[in-house]
């Protein structure tokens, strides 16, 4: 499986860690910024990396900032991404059965082993395909897009 990693400043530490830590799970892992403990807006790694889960360049995507709720907040205004701010392991499963969650937004403070159980969860469980979970994610990407035509 690709995963796109992406953080601001205070989840740079993790985010590193985390990569390393993918890849010898076997995982494929893109870096998309920062690259530094530089302050920086991270609304430009957010945007990024919803990118290219958007256009599919890999399969999901983690983003890390110091409390997780700010690149949740701007992955999600990319059309066709379910992102959630996970802070346990139950909350991962749930957003990957119930939402079919694509990207997941991680507190940059929290214990790294905590991340890395998150993470396990969250890479592995799959959707629960039930009717109403379908249901409800197609409405989501229909007001999505719907909402969008109001600014063309």
């Amino acid at each position: 499986m690709k995963i796109g990693i992406a953080s601001d400043h205070h989840g740079f530490k993790m985010k590193k860690t985390l990569i390393k830590y993918l890849q010898k799970k076997g995982y494929e892992v893109n870096d998309y910024g920062t690259d530094s403990l530089e302050n920086v807006d991270y609304t430009k790694y957010a945007f990024k990396l919803g990118e290219k889960v958007r256009d599919k360049k890999v399969e999901m995507g983690i983003v890390i900032c110091g409390t997780g709720i700010g690149v949740s907040i701007a992955c999600n205004k990319v059309q066709g991404i379910r992102c959630a701010k996970v802070d346990n392991v139950k909350e991962a499963r749930l957003t990957r059965t119930d939402n079919d969650s694509n990207v997941i937004a991680l507190n940059g403070s929290m214990p790294i082993y905590r991340a890395k159980d998150i993470l396990d969860v969250w890479l592995t469980t799959p959707f629960n395909k039930i009717e109403r979970y379908e249901r409800r994610i197609k409405d989501i990407a229909e007001y999505e897009k719907e909402s969008r035509k109001d600014y063309e």
